[in-house]
């Protein structure tokens, strides 16, 4: 018995199999009935397909989803002994259509783990949390499209990031935002093929700009007519980090590059919708500021470095050096002591800001930065954004991002903050210890096969889009952090 389900629509043809076996010789093989069943009332397009069963020791049955063969079998018409049809009968199939035995199931087990194991040992890494960081860089392998190289955001959409609220998102794309930590993980961990073709994404999207130098979206979701000025400093960062450990750059991409950081140079002074896709009023985002400065600066180290054509350098370094500090002096809160979430709210709190010392924008032991992060580690109550060592996005009580309702703390966040704590923690050892125990806390919270979600609830939940890839990029990088300031420390 077999399920077919077809959407013309979609292009998409299944085809639902499965194969009853008995490991004992006393103990008959399961039996295994599929049924319909009629989901329309409750807002399903269509039938759905169940089986209820009772295994006994010994039995076991596999279910297989795959798409159907595409090549017809044999008709009747072939003339060949029906005895000898039988015995020859798997090699009658189509290629794509093999007889569906538990032999053949066990082959494929075997064949799948033997691919995975041998993947994962090409990872370079060495240091703690061992087991977390290959299980997140086996997720990030499973979220690439093999054909073009790119890394989806979440295999998943529209899980809910507050039970019964409105934050439901589609994130099965890829966002030229998480360019740059994806590349990150992926060189660290010695994956250099993968590294690679997702350069070679990138650098596909940036030779297809507007005729203004702003780059072209590709797939949109609810947010496909925002402006997010902060791309471009992720992007520049990718770019510069494949230049450093990955292809050479060649002189048709530097000119793409040099006219996206013109680009840049054009509207660091405009306002946006930043990293948050915020549904509200576009404003002066302290995190889109940085991530300009940043596009700027890799621009300027790569020209440097590689002793490119740069007729504008000067300009580039004056732009740069006057963003910095323009955000020095506007998104700083002199009478709070932090940085703010825009230059029109500075007396709120935004995670996102624990970028600065990860991108190199300030020293993690810069005293503004310190002051932000030591606020940011304070618990709601007290005006911070840290609850039971997982920290929120912002107060969205204080900050209108234009969707509503609550939501949990936010795994990105959290993580950023631990890598931030560890880098302080060069310079002060306190903050390496607190770093490590947040972290050993947070993988308490992934799943049992050590995955992630988006966010966490106050109960401890996942919530949100799952598995996701962010959230695994950021625990590679953090885990590859702590282990560096621990080997310096010996901790």
């Amino acid at each position: 018995m077999k399920a077919l389900f077809s959407s013309p629509d979609a292009g998409l043809d299944l085809d639902l199999r499965y194969v009853p076996e008995s490991n004992l010789e006393s103990v008959p093989e399961p039996e295994i009935q599929l049924q319909l069943l009629d989901l329309t009332k409750k807002g399903h397009l269509g039938l759905s397909v169940y089986s209820e069963f009772c295994l006994t020791e010994g039995q076991a049955v596999t279910f297989i989803l795959r798409t159907p063969g595409q090549r017809a079998y044999p008709d009747a018409d072939i003339h060949a002994v029906l005895a000898e049809l039988v015995l020859t009968a798997s090699d009658l199939r189509a290629p794509d259509d093999p007889m569906l035995t538990a032999h053949l199931m066990r082959e494929l087990f075997e064949a799948t783990n033997n691919y995975w194991n041998a993947w994962i040992r090409r990872s370079t890494y060495q240091g703690s949390w061992k087991e977390a960081v290959n299980r997140s860089a086996l997720a990030l392998k499973l979220l690439i499209y093999e054909p073009t190289g790119a890394v989806i955001a979440s295999p998943t959409f529209s899980l809910p990031e507050y039970i019964g609220g409105t934050r439901n998102w589609d994130y099965r794309a890829s966002w030229i935002r998480d360019s740059s930590f994806t590349l990150y993980a992926l060189i660290r961990l010695g994956f250099t093929h993968e590294a690679n073709d997702y350069m070679d994404f990138i650098f596909d999207r940036v030779k297809q700009k507007n005729d203004d130098g702003s780059l072209k979206i590709m797939i949109g979701n609810g947010a496909i007519d925002h402006v997010q000025l902060d791309i471009y400093g992720e992007l520049m960062d990718c770019i510069y980090l494949g230049q450093k450990y990955g292809r050479p750059l060649g002189y048709d991409m530097w000119v793409a590059v040099r006219e996206l950081v013109e680009y840049v140079i054009k509207v660091y002074d405009q306002p946006d919708l930043s990293i948050w896709e915020v549904r509200g009023k576009q404003k002066h985002f302290t995190y889109s500021k940085i991530m300009m400065w940043v596009a700027i600066d890799r621009g300027i180290r790569l020209a440097e470095k590689r002793s490119f054509p740069c007729p504008r350098r000067n300009e580039w370094i004056t732009a740069r050096d006057t963003l910095y500090e323009q955000i020095m002096e506007k998104a700083w809160n002199k009478e709070l002591q932090f940085f703010g979430q825009s230059y029109e709210d500075t007396d709120v709190l935004d995670s996102s800001l624990l970028i600065m010392p990860l991108v190199f924008f300030s020293t993690p032991a810069d005293p503004r930065f310190l002051n932000t992060l030591k606020r940011i580690l304070l618990t709601p109550e007290r005006g911070g954004l840290t609850s039971n060592g997982l920290v929120y996005r912002y107060d969205v009580s204080k900050s209108d991002d234009g969707v509503g309702g609550e939501e949990g703390t936010f795994c990105l966040c959290t993580l950023w903050c631990i890598e931030a704590l560890a880098r302080a923690g060069e310079y002060d050892k306190p903050l390496l210890a607190r770093a490590v125990a947040m972290f050993e806390d947070f993988l308490q919270y992934t799943n049992h096969v050590g995955l992630c979600t988006e966010e966490i609830s106050p109960a401890g939940d996942g919530l949100g889009n799952a598995v996701q890839g962010f959230t695994h990029v950021t625990l590679i990088s953090a885990a590859y952090n702590l282990s560096r300031m621990q080997g310096k420390f010996k901790v």
